[in-house]
């Protein structure tokens, strides 16, 4: 007997019942039909496909547009007891040809694969079989505004997915985002021909305080921020350098604190990671490269010291605050120069042609690549080496990295980290007769097989060269140059570990004179991007309205009226209380005086013992200013002669 969706909750998550809107865009999928689901940040869109793909036969295959974000889902599945895995760039041609045939002759539940892998032969080949096998359930479209030129993050791979979509023409499609205008919305559907209903979660946070303040010196605004507000606390900055800065000020005024940014290493990024999950570190002062994945429920305050590039941004990054749903605040600091630093970033972020075209024969040259080659794996990309051979400003590099990814000629992923692998090429004899013959590597072959046994003639294996070092009394450095020689003899194939960005060429290696860059394109998108970031600063000058309605305003959200309780409302309804608090204190210091009381200021003021003792001598001063009250020549206040302010 088939599961119901409330009971696949309760056993894989233990939940006992569902947030708001997963029910319904999961029954929609159970009807096998077509949707496009908005959910904001930590919303629980993942339940939304994952639990109707449990419910049906064959393989459910999940593009998502980033590493961290395929393996974390990945690890989270598996606690779970659900099979999963993910094909991303960094992975041998070996491990991929392993893991897409397991998907075609396992109880494989979900596969995840970047966009740019539609395009491979060998997935397109591997899919056919998983096709007349098993069947595929669904296939979902995770941060779906990447296939939009007018959304934030635009993907050109992600405009793919349609063709791909002619493989599977029976299976609905499942496309999910936390942040996209109506404009990208609309984008959405057409590019991925989606015929069903629109899922769309109200954009409102009702426990999330907004802010924005402007202050000259922001480091130390922060630091009584951090004073006042109590809990966990993310401080976005927008440089490496930044984030150790205001990490080491934070220290030197006695918090727990602790920096991250993707050029740490793997080793380093999951400690501080870990230590900030589990409240150990009360602070992370981090660039965007923090939070994608991270699922911590009782974060108090996310501060932006630098500008956000865009509204989607921010809100994204602002809403990793008080996903357990009780109070929380999200703040901007900022001065009149970090918007002119934001307009001058935009501007230049669009190398010149020249520029653009020189970068792509660096990456030629960098990798030895002859034009009309077209690699099918991807390369490890050292920034700061490729920076240092070509001496080319960083930044100027960075950008037009940037538009040829844009336009579709490579993709350079985060850094991520791989272990150490090792699979056997040989037979059993031949490898026996290799250890006769070069008796040196036969403790160390013998040790790999007693570690890692048999597998290692089918797949790849995790190992640790440092645990093999330990038993054969070698050095870590050792073992790895005699595993690279019999990788070089062919006896094994080796695959040492790294952390480090993967460069790929979307399409064969293009002649300069032939590279195709439409440059009308680039400019239409440098200009997106500054009227985006216009709407930003908009949002930043904006002290009229609720900050959440002017949020929700921007993703098409119109009939909200206000929060209550971002700095706006917060401002209009202390105006209010003012207003009734002036009258009151007018009406006591009046009737004070007409009872023929002499008294001055000081004796005023501790006679009436007002709440708000500022707004009580702005009032009487302003009676004192107006006429209505004076004061003699002994300094007591008297009744004046005007009758009205």
């Amino acid at each position: 007997m088939m599961l119901t969706p409330a009971e696949v909750l309760k056993k894989y998550w233990g939940y006992d019942q569902f947030r708001s809107l997963q029910l319904e865009v999961i029954e929609a999928a159970l009807a096998q039909e077509d949707l496009l689901a908005l959910m904001p940040t930590g919303g629980g869109k993942s339940i939304c496909f994952q639990v109707p793909a449990l419910m049906k036969s064959g393989l459910c295959i999940v593009i998502s547009p980033l590493i961290a974000l395929m393996k974390d889902q990945v690890s989270q599945l598996g606690q779970r007891g659900i099979t999963a895995s993910a094909i991303h760039s960094g992975m041998s041609k070996r491990e991929i040809d392993h893991l897409l045939d397991n998907a075609a002759n396992s109880d494989l539940k979900f596969l995840y694969c970047s966009p740019e892998r539609l395009k491979s032969d060998l997935f397109l080949e591997r899919i056919k079989k998983v096709i007349a096998k098993r069947g595929v359930s669904y296939l979902v479209i995770d941060e779906a505004h990447c296939i939009s030129q007018w959304g934030h993050d635009f993907r050109p791979a992600y405009l793919d997915i349609y063709a791909f979509r002619e493989w599977l023409p029976e299976v609905p499609v499942l496309a999910f985002t936390a942040t996209a205008t109506e404009e990208v919305r609309e984008d959405i559907n057409r590019q991925l021909g989606l015929t069903g209903r629109l899922f769309q979660k109200s954009f409102a946070r009702t426990n999330l305080s907004y802010a924005v303040r402007f202050e000259e010196h922001k480091d130390n605004k922060l630091v009584q921020i951090l004073h006042k507000v109590e809990g966990s606390a993310i401080i976005y900055v927008n440089s490496r350098k930044r984030t150790k800065e205001v990490a080491y000020h934070l220290h030197q005024h006695g918090f727990s604190v602790d920096f991250y940014h993707a050029g740490l290493t793997f080793k380093d990024r999951s400690l501080k990671q870990e230590a900030w999950v589990h409240d150990r570190t009360r602070i992370i002062v981090t660039t965007n490269a923090f939070g994608m994945g991270i699922d911590k429920a009782n974060v108090r305050l996310v501060v932006h010291l630098d500008l956000p590039y865009d509204v989607e941004s921010y809100y994204q990054e602002a809403g990793r605050a008080g996903r357990d749903e009780h109070k929380a605040y999200a703040l901007i600091l900022c001065h009149q120069k970090d918007i002119d630093v934001l307009r001058s970033k935009i501007q230049k972020a669009t190398p010149d042609i020249a520029m653009i075209q020189q970068t792509y024969q660096m990456l030629g040259n960098y990798y030895q690549l002859a034009n009309g080659s077209y690699p099918q794996t991807s390369f490890d990309f050292d920034q700061s080496e490729f920076y240092a051979r070509f001496k080319k400003h960083p930044v100027e590099i960075f950008n037009a990295l940037k538009v040829l990814q844009e336009e579709g000629l490579i993709h350079l992923t985060e850094a991520f980290y791989k272990p150490s692998q090792v699979g056997i090429l040989v037979d059993h004899k031949k490898l026996y007769e290799y250890q006769v013959a070069q008796s040196q590597f036969d403790p160390l072959i013998k040790c790999i097989l007693r570690l890692y046994g048999g597998d290692l003639y089918q797949r790849m294996v995790r190992i640790n060269e440092t645990e093999i070092a330990g038993i054969l009394g070698q050095t870590t450095e050792q073992v790895r140059h005699y595993l690279s020689f019999l990788d070089e003899s062919q006896i094994i194939d080796y695959e040492a570990q790294k952390d480090i960005p993967q460069l790929t060429f979307l399409v064969a290696k293009q002649p300069l004179d032939q590279l195709p860059i439409d440059e009308e394109r680039i400019n239409l998108r440098r200009q997106l991007k500054l009227k985006k970031a216009e709407m930003m600063i908009k949002y930043l000058h904006d002290n009229s309205s609720c900050r959440t309605a002017q949020l929700l305003n921007y993703f098409g959200e119109i009939d909200y009226e206000q929060c209550g309780v971002c700095d706006n409302c917060i401002d209009q309804k202390r105006h209010r209380n003012d207003h009734h608090y002036q009258e009151h204190y007018k009406k006591q210091i009046l009737n004070l005086v007409s009872e023929g009381l002499l008294l001055d200021t000081e004796a005023f003021v501790h006679t009436l013992d007002p709440s708000h003792k500022e707004l009580f001598m702005d009032v009487l001063t302003r009676l004192l200013d107006h006429g209505l009250l004076y004061y003699d020549e002994f300094g007591k206040i008297r009744s004046g002669r005007h009758n009205n302010l």
